[in-house]
């Protein structure tokens, strides 16, 4: 059975490299305003050893280390990202699957078919599927979850100062992949904290050295943000959601994993939210108070309460992308965990074995009646995007493709545009995607006195995309209330413009 340990694990993770290679069989790997963000700073410290985006500045936005990591490969390989993308995230993934059988393999107790079915709905979902089919930094992050998981369940058993130092490391470079990683300290430091076996001036120095490592290269990166952009994250806008309201697209989340129709989100997405972080808090203080905080189980709940926990209240006080399938993927295997294994603890003290075995039978209906309805979700998808040969959303799906705007964009004569006169765009991204050129986005319409400045300025061109509308952006509607554009070269999906002051009537 040992063997089996390995086998079927393997078999699994073959399973998900597959899955990978049919969601980008048709157009490749997913490619996203972020996507490109990534790429251009990979390709800049190829090219020119540092990590700067196509307008030239250092990333900010996101952390240092994902396009770092992509640079690393796309410099041993000569490959372009965008090239290798999709079987790095085969590979990604294979591994992740590997990994989340390696961590069920050691469950108390542990069953081969809780495993077989967990990994099996961790390869299925919809949100993991979608997230290892783009290019994006959560690929590496929640691969970067379950080895700090491993390691410091290592240190918990030991108490050994390596394996903390060990795992503070790897919380230190998932604070620089994600800033969301900040949920993998809290789950270190709340662990120490509440673990009863370390005498008080131990767990002190541990707690100590525990978070001086794990910050240390999140204040090194902030600080050379803060140095060169004037901002350690970027420009971030005030929240617009309230906190009810976030916590019911978290649950809304959870109702589309588990199978519901949208319909059904407005009566059980908020209920559900609420019973999913009270039920990990109920759960942690329960194995508190039988001293059983060492075990993957707890881990895995402590890392989900936390980081959905973070999600919910930074969108509560910061703006960013409404919450959503890829926002929630890195606690999807957590909470999976969480509301799953204690059906193998609960099966070890059925003294009876007939109603163990139909305890059993129902919790295997009740997984497999999941798994089918996760797999009906991915086949819909799978046909929209595949089969229908769309592809995955975003800058290669057959929208972008076929597209005469992009077409063009694909091999203008840059030298159309005069020398030293900015270019700016609602979506700067693409424009470098499609064209290699560099440009400026439009300035937000909350941020007054960059619309004042962009508005002061005498001369720039302006490249627009129709089916792009932010409303966040000053639109081009604003802008021509302003300024008179002249159009020099018009497209169904948008339009290239000049503005120069000197040619105004």
């Amino acid at each position: 059975m040992d063997k089996l340990k390995n086998y079927d694990t393997l078999l699994f993770a073959a399973i998900a490299f597959y899955a990978i290679y049919l969601f980008t069989s048709y157009s490749g790997i997913g490619i996203s305003p972020d996507s490109i963000m990534y790429t251009s700073a990979a390709r800049n410290f190829v090219a020119n050893g540092n990590l700067h985006t196509f307008n030239n500045i250092p990333i900010v936005d996101f952390p240092v280390f994902y396009p770092f990591f992509l640079g690393v490969i796309s410099f041993i390989s000569q490959t372009d990202p965008v090239k290798f993308g999709a079987v790095l995230n085969m590979c990604m993934f294979a591994t992740l699957i590997f990994t989340s059988g390696w961590i069920m393999s050691r469950f108390t107790p542990a069953s081969h078919i809780y495993k077989w079915l967990a990994l099996a709905a961790i390869i299925l979902n919809p949100g993991l599927l979608q997230v290892y089919s783009y290019l994006w930094s959560e690929t590496l992050f929640i691969l970067e979850v379950l080895l700090f998981l491993i390691v410091f369940r290592k240190y918990l058993l030991t108490h050994a100062g390596k394996w903390l130092v060990f795992a503070a490391g790897i919380a230190a470079v998932a604070c620089i992949t994600r800033y969301a990683a900040v949920t993998i300290v809290g789950t270190g430091g709340l662990l120490l904290l509440l673990d009863r076996q370390l005498p008080i001036r131990k767990k002190v120095s541990h707690i100590i050295i525990y978070g001086l490592i794990c910050i240390s290269l999140l204040v090194a990166n902030l600080t050379f943000n803060a140095l060169h952009t004037g901002t350690v994250t970027g420009p971030r806008e005030p929240s617009i959601t309230s906190f009810s309201q976030n916590l019911y697209y978290f649950g809304s989340v959870f109702c589309e994993w588990i199978g519901m129709t949208p319909n059904m989100y407005h009566t059980f997405a908020l209920p559900l939210a609420i019973i999913i972080l009270v039920g990990f808090i109920a759960a942690l203080t329960f194995n508190f108070t039988r001293r059983k905080l060492d075990s993957f189980e707890n881990l895995a709940i402590t890392f989900a309460l936390i980081y959905g926990l973070f999600i919910v209240l930074s969108s509560t006080f910061s703006r960013y992308e409404r919450i959503n399938p890829r926002l929630l993927a890195p606690m999807y295997i957590p909470a999976l965990w969480g509301y799953t294994s204690w059906g193998l603890l609960l099966l070890k003290r059925i003294a009876d074995r007939r109603v163990r075995m139909a305890v059993a039978a129902i919790f295997i209906l009740m997984m497999l009646g999941y798994i089918t309805q996760i797999y009906l979700i991915d086949k819909k998808r799978y046909n929209d995007q595949i089969v229908d040969e769309y592809g995955n959303p975003g800058y290669t799906d057959n929208d972008w493709m076929e597209s005469e705007f992009a077409k063009y964009l694909k091999t203008i004569d840059k030298g159309m545009f005069a020398p030293k006169v900015g270019i700016y765009s609602d979506a700067h991204e693409a424009v470098y995607f499609f064209s290699g050129m560099s440009s400026y986005l439009v300035p937000h319409k909350f941020f007054k006195k960059d619309v004042e400045k962009f508005y002061k300025i005498k001369r720039f061109y302006l490249i627009w995309f129709n089916n792009l509308e932010n409303p966040e952006l000053i639109n081009i509607k604003d802008i021509q209330k302003v300024k008179k554009l002249k159009v020099i070269k018009q497209f169904e999906e948008g339009a290239i413009y000049e503005y120069d002051s000197q040619n105004q009537n």
